[in-house]
């Protein structure tokens, strides 16, 4: 897990660095996450493949059309406000996944509705304080949250896909959909895919290492023995980890008054996390 927050931590800074377009970022990170883990399914899970059928995949199709909304919106909020508050709201999806339970009937425990207004007044401070730096950065928050609801979307739709495919199967479909989708918006929006520097396929590569594979895959691999809670609680780190990374690779220090509200926004959602059920809140979206 240790190994996993690093990797994720490393996630928005490297991205704030990069210069290639940010759906080119999303496209390739998921396609490399689908090709590493492609062979582990062809050789390791055949029959799974052969008793896959077409209604068994419709959750991870639709995993893999939120995981792309949620690229979408965040990456971009990464050059708009600060890597601390992009990615202190863009954790913010155990909220969403509690908010969506309540709505289909599941009561929420009173800790949870503390946490969730901790964690709205962490974000209004953080908006607050944006409004006085420039409408950009508040825009980039805003973008922040939206990805943060997307990834609600893409873990609540993971839990159920989970329930009829292994992880392997799930994550290759998911991330190919998600891949897929971006390459389509790429194009509609005119954003080249390859034909970038040296430094950035640099990035590229490293953010897909240290993130999609080294974050998120040990994430799930060590889900299953520490339990979906402890694991959703550890992601967490990633708001201190993106700030001190932040710090030392691009000398980025948020305004102060800011810090507050992250540190809101972070016990805001722990309490969430801890109060509600361990089902749906597991799957890393970051």
């Amino acid at each position: 897990m240790a190994v996993a927050v690093v990797g994720v931590s490393l996630s928005a800074p490297l991205t704030t660095m990069l210069a290639a377009p940010m759906l080119a970022l999303a496209f390739w990170r998921n396609l490399g996450g689908a090709a590493v883990l492609l062979p582990v399914l062809l050789v390791r899970e055949r029959r799974v493949l052969a008793g896959l059928r077409p209604r068994d995949l419709t959750s991870s199709v639709v995993a893999g059309l939120f995981l792309a909304a949620h690229f979408a919106a965040w990456l971009p909020s990464l050059s708009m406000t600060t890597v601390a508050a992009s990615t202190a709201l863009v954790t913010t999806t155990p909220i969403w996944t509690a908010l969506a339970a309540r709505v289909s009937g599941v009561r929420l425990p009173a800790a949870t509705w503390w946490g969730l207004v901790l964690a709205v007044l962490g974000v209004a401070l953080i908006a607050g304080v944006d409004v006085t730096v420039s409408l950009r950065a508040l825009a980039g928050d805003g973008l922040a949250l939206l990805g943060a609801l997307c990834a609600g979307g893409y873990v609540l739709a993971g839990a159920r896909a989970r329930q009829r495919l292994s992880t392997s199967a799930y994550a290759v479909v998911c991330y190919s959909v998600c891949a897929a989708v971006v390459a389509v918006a790429a194009v509609v929006v005119g954003d080249p895919l390859v034909g970038f520097t040296a430094r950035d396929w640099v990035l590229i590569a490293a953010i897909t290492v240290c993130a999609q594979l080294l974050g998120h895959t040990l994430f799930n691999l060590v889900l299953s023995s520490v339990g979906p809670t402890m694991v959703s609680l550890v992601i967490l780190l990633e708001v201190p980890g993106a700030l001190l990374f932040a710090l030392v690779l691009l000398q980025q220090v948020p305004p102060l008054l800011a810090l507050p509200g992250v540190a809101l926004v972070v016990v805001g959602v722990g309490l969430v996390v801890r109060a509600s059920r361990p089902a749906g809140l597991a799957e890393p979206g970051t």
